[in-house]
């Protein structure tokens, strides 16, 4: 496949070529051959590699930022926090081969204890929007836990996954501990869901896929996590301070051109303030710096690819567009941010995951309203909440159904807290400090008096 830089519609240099069945399975072989030696590598000394690899990673943080950049049309800016997601994720996975415990459970008769025992190959499937830190949240706690690791990015955003991958081996990491296999999600990934030597899939991306490779999991009564799709609500009471809730707004659905799948792409706003937000969010969104992703400045680039540009467009084909945002001149995959005013439920724009720089506001009257609109939806994973009143922030924290909210705040992730979503947002967890146990089956021992 012929990359395209997002903003320019040029070729870019360096294509990797697609991995055929055979070569996949070629992959996967050499993972599982490693497995053994890196299961028994001590932990101190896993921990001293992953260390090492985060290490390397930061040294090399803005050539990853550039290619990425390049490649996906990021703003350097995110670019560089995406990178740096990469290096404090193995910093912080790498305390976790020292402190991966079982338990001491009592019992008559004898001694009961438990140990968490690495899976084998994990396969590892990653999306275009953010390439860096979604493949490290799979495979910096799968190797801490002593997996060995397949992954397969995006067929549009391949390099640098390719180049992190030669970063781990430079850093010390065994041949095969760590393997990048570009290619067709329809080969690669599809062969990491019926190998039997891959005992685990992750994967990040769309709803209908993800719901495909579950069934497909289930052949093998294989593990899977899945991150999935999002139509996040952004709820703004009243007495919060608008002017404020508004500024952040475009920050919440317009960052990587929406193409999140946390982003907060409803906006429920209460009606007394609706008139006072909706100003001030035009304001906002039309002084968002929508500029080449290489400036510094930049604060939104282009969309991945003319496809999913055309994709985004056609939400807007008979939508009230209440006011745009701008664009630049010229070549490119570019959609200008777009606020959309809608009172139809029902509407596409509403209902739908539309991942590009369109976000639909609406009206609500109280408290009841406001939930019920916000769990109006099949998705369930992130969401903000803004007002003054820590009361009513809890309660409809707690009654909202999704697996990351914020109150007043748009932050969804840390890599240091759990992540994952409700209902068709997905199935299990990413993240935090449990996450190693993810990759890992318990196993209890019983030892007789």
């Amino acid at each position: 496949m012929i990359l395209i830089n997002p903003s320019t519609g040029a070729e870019l240099d360096g294509s990797p070529a697609s991995a055929s069945v055979d070569e996949a399975d070629a992959v996967i072989a050499r993972a599982h051959d490693a497995f053994p030696a890196w299961r028994d590598v001590a932990p101190g000394e896993r921990a001293r590699l992953l260390r090492a690899f985060a290490a390397l990673v930061d040294e090399h943080l803005e050539e990853l930022a550039q290619l990425e950049v390049l490649n996906a049309g990021h703003t350097i800016g995110n670019a560089r926090w995406e990178a740096g997601n990469v290096r404090d994720c193995l910093n912080y996975y790498s305390a976790a081969p020292e402190r991966l415990f079982g338990r001491q459970i009592p019992v008559a008769g004898g001694t009961d204890v438990t140990f968490h025992e690495p899976l084998g190959v994990v396969g590892i499937i990653v999306p275009w929007n953010f390439p860096m830190p979604i493949a490290a949240w799979g495979f910096a706690p799968a190797l801490a836990a002593g997996n060995t690791v397949v992954l397969k990015p995006a067929e549009l955003t391949p390099l640098t996954a390719i180049r992190i991958g030669e970063l781990a081996v430079e850093a010390g990491l065994p041949e095969g501990v760590l393997n990048i296999v570009p290619g067709k999600g329809s080969v690669v990934g599809e062969r990491f869901v019926t190998h039997p030597l891959v005992r685990k899939v992750c994967f990040t991306g769309s709803t209908t896929v993800g719901k495909k490779i579950m069934a497909g999991c289930a052949d093998q009564v294989k593990r899977v996590t899945l991150e999935l799709g999002g139509k996040s609500a952004n709820i703004v009471f009243a007495d919060t301070d608008v002017a404020a809730a508004a500024a952040g707004a475009p920050y919440a659905v317009f960052d990587n051109a929406g193409q999140d799948c946390c982003a907060r792409s409803r906006i429920l706003v209460q009606r007394s303030a609706y008139d006072e937000f909706v100003g001030r969010l035009e304001t906002a969104v039309k002084a968002l710096r929508v500029i080449d992703p290489a400036d510094e400045q930049s604060e939104m680039g282009p969309l991945v690819s003319a496809g999913q540009r055309d994709s985004v467009q056609a939400y807007l084909d008979g939508a009230s567009v209440a006011f745009t945002g701008s664009v630049p001149d010229g070549p490119g995959w570019w959609l200008p941010p777009t606020v959309v005013e809608s009172t139809d439920t029902t509407e596409a724009v509403w209902r739908e995951e539309v991942f590009g720089p369109v976000v639909a506001v609406m009206a609500f009257d109280d408290e009841d309203e406001a939930v019920a609109l916000a769990n109006d939806t099949e998705y369930g994973l992130s969401g903000s909440i803004f007002t003054s009143d820590v009361g009513r922030a809890l309660r409809v924290a707690r009654r909202v159904e999704a697996g990351n909210l914020s109150v007043n705040s748009h932050s969804s992730v840390r890599y240091w807290t759990p992540f994952g979503g409700y209902k068709q947002s997905g199935l299990g967890r990413e993240l935090g400090p449990d996450a190693p146990n993810a990759f890992t089956e318990e196993k209890n021992v019983f030892i007789a008096h």
